[in-house]
């Protein structure tokens, strides 16, 4: 286990270096000229050459990205074009939005989607099965900043259920301990704050696990159906086992790897994939920076929140690869 684990780790450095890479040629290469941005459209081009002095991107491409490789191995992205902030520094104060908000998303995803899909299976072909399947094409095809739009004009509009945006209303923030409302609302006793943390989460969270929904119900269908038609779970059957017995306890069980891969999967792409969500609902995650960002063609903010993305999604997959041993203790790793 520990000589895999190790030589998947190895094999993470040539994936980071050819991400930091790409990112780096096509913020520089097919990116606007930040200076403009920050001087205005009026700057004379002695001010401009003044700046690209200073900020270093009058240096060959090849010096800037050494520059950008070196602050990486130093856990250092840099600062900000334009706020000068660091941006380490603010990724890590809004990685806890965004990671709040994909593990909820998550959640809701696997709950719904796994459920939905055991039923369509056990109802193959039934009304129940048709209702569910064309469901989860409506998740796959609807677009995440539509749906999100949608259940801001039904809940927070029309009905006044829920709020529009952010992740707690001002004055109401719990004290700082890990940087998730929920945790900190609950470890503090601010019951107050949970319910309101909890309020404005919802939304973005459903819009987000739309997609994530639809696609892990769809492979659990698919591999219910395979698994439910195997020998053991006829044998099981004609023993006399109970229903739910052999759904839960034998065919979801020996089911549920391809299913466990799709959510992992998932949850990489909600982590990094987040962008329009939190744009809709001006959550205060990466996504939304990265967004502002790349729209004011900040290079060492969009450099450093796609790292951060990189790493997260390749530290996601290798630890649904260690969740296989424990599902099926047949796998050996080697």
């Amino acid at each position: 286990m520990i000589k895999y684990v190790l030589k998947r780790l190895a094999l993470l450095v040539p994936v980071l270096i050819g991400v930091s890479i790409i990112v780096f040629i096509v913020m520089h290469v097919l990116t606007s000229d930040p200076t403009s941005i920050i001087l205005g459209q009026h700057a004379s081009a002695d001010q401009i050459a003044a700046l690209r002095k200073q900020l270093g991107l009058d240096n060959p491409l090849y010096i800037q990205y050494l520059d950008f490789f070196k602050g990486l191995l130093h856990r250092d992205f840099g600062n900000s074009l334009i706020t000068q902030t660091s941006v380490w520094s603010e990724l890590t104060t809004r990685l806890p939005a965004t990671v709040e908000l994909a593990f909820t998303s998550i959640i809701i995803a696997s709950i719904v989607g796994v459920t939905i899909g055991v039923i369509s299976a056990i109802k193959q072909n039934s009304i129940i099965d048709y209702i569910s399947m064309i469901g989860a094409l409506l998740g796959v095809s609807m677009p995440i900043f539509w749906l999100g739009l949608i259940l801001i004009v039904v809940f927070s509009l029309q009905l006044h259920i829920l709020p529009v945006s952010s992740r707690i209303q001002v004055g109401m923030e719990p004290a700082h301990i890990t940087g998730f409302y929920i945790l900190d609302s609950i470890f503090t006793g601010n019951m107050e704050a949970l319910g309101d943390s909890i309020k404005h989460l919802m939304l973005p969270s459903i819009a987000l696990a739309s997609y994530s929904t639809a696609i892990i119900a769809r492979m659990t269908r698919s591999t219910m159906l395979e698994v439910i038609g195997q020998d053991y779970i006829r044998t099981a059957r004609a023993k006399g086992l109970a229903e739910r017995t052999i759904i839960i306890g034998h065919a979801l069980k020996n089911a549920f790897i391809p299913i466990i891969t799709v959510i992992g999967l998932q949850l990489g792409s909600l982590l990094g994939g987040a962008v329009l969500t939190e744009t809709v609902f001006a959550w205060p995650g990466i996504g939304s920076y990265t967004i502002d960002a790349i729209l004011k063609a900040d290079y060492p903010v969009v450099q450093g929140a796609v790292m951060l993305m990189a790493v997260i999604f390749v530290s996601v997959n290798l630890l649904v690869d260690l969740l296989y041993g424990l599902l099926d203790p047949r796998i050996k790793y080697s």
